[in-house]
């Protein structure tokens, strides 16, 4: 896989803080995974390469306190072949209020070669009250590559009595698999609709949240012991199936973040200890 060198920033001072890009090549290199190639533009700023378990673990960090209206963030991560990567978030991405004809954008796009294995966990998606969002997520890989996704957004600032109070949510996540669209998860969120208009079925849930595995050991019977784990927890409302053969997927909600962290916690940990067979890759736990 070729490194995807960046030009030097040529971004207009006006633009700094405002649009900005992140690119992490990792390499296998004998038993480990390295950072073959990293380039970043502020706010975003890398932190440093760990090792988790054999695995490359990078913090991905943002000097800012969030994205504003006209924001332009894109996120780029190629895992070369045989590499193994963990992805973590510093904090909550914060969205900030946005005139009609200025949404904040995020772009993150993933490619996958044979033999990768690539575990993003990545904290709660917060909308302020006026707070507009574009969010896309591309993710290529082969039939040989290993997935584990797990993403998280919130109707607002909870804590605060501030939900349902954004303008819009506008989401894709696009998952391509040897070549083909295995799963494809698309909605937009507008609170303010009038009544008449068609609505996504939420209940009194606050919290949201998608899970996916690919992996050879993934299997129905996965699926079906982790459901009756997430069942019994309490305030936490979950559905889990197997997509297709080594596509697992599942999406969860609550009222409360109490239940949708437990929920997040033992579905990662089921993955790791039992699918992926490395429990020493959770890391740091989050809502």
């Amino acid at each position: 896989m070729a490194l995807a060198i960046s030009l030097p920033d040529s971004r207009p001072p006006a633009s700094v803080g405002r649009s900005a890009r992140v690119e992490l090549v990792f390499a296998r290199r004998g038993a480990r995974t390295i950072l073959a190639h990293a380039y970043a533009e502020p706010p975003f700023r890398v932190g440093p390469c760990l090792d988790a378990g054999g695995a490359a673990h990078v913090i991905l960090v943002s000097s800012g306190p969030g994205i504003f209206a006209g924001d332009s963030m894109q996120v780029s991560v190629e895992v070369g072949a045989g590499a193994r990567v963990l992805l973590t978030s510093q904090s909550a991405l914060q969205v900030h209020p946005s005139p009609a004809d200025a949404p904040a954008a995020v772009h993150h796009r993933y490619t996958l070669a044979e033999g990768a294995e690539l575990l993003c966990h990545w904290d709660p998606v917060i909308p302020f009250e006026g707070a507009r969002l574009a969010q896309r997520v591309d993710i290529t890989m082969p039939d040989t590559a290993r997935l584990y996704w797990s993403d998280a957004v919130m109707s607002g600032r909870v804590s605060r009595g501030e939900t349902w109070r954004f303008l819009e949510l506008a989401h894709e996540l696009r998952l391509r698999i040897g070549g083909a669209l295995r799963y494809l998860e698309r909605y937009r969120l507008s609170p303010a609709e009038p009544p008449e208009a068609p609505r996504w079925s939420r209940g009194d849930a606050q919290y949201f949240g998608t899970w996916i595995v690919h992996h050879d050991r993934a299997s129905a019977e996965h699926g079906a012991a982790l459901q009756r784990r997430l069942d019994a927890i309490e305030g936490l409302r979950v559905g889990v199936d197997l997509v297709e053969a080594r596509l697992l997927v599942a999406r969860l909600m609550a009222a409360g973040g109490v239940p949708f962290a437990t929920g997040r916690t033992v579905a990662r940990q089921a993955a790791l200890d039992v699918i992926f067979e490395t429990p020493r890759l959770a890391g740091r736990g989050s809502v």
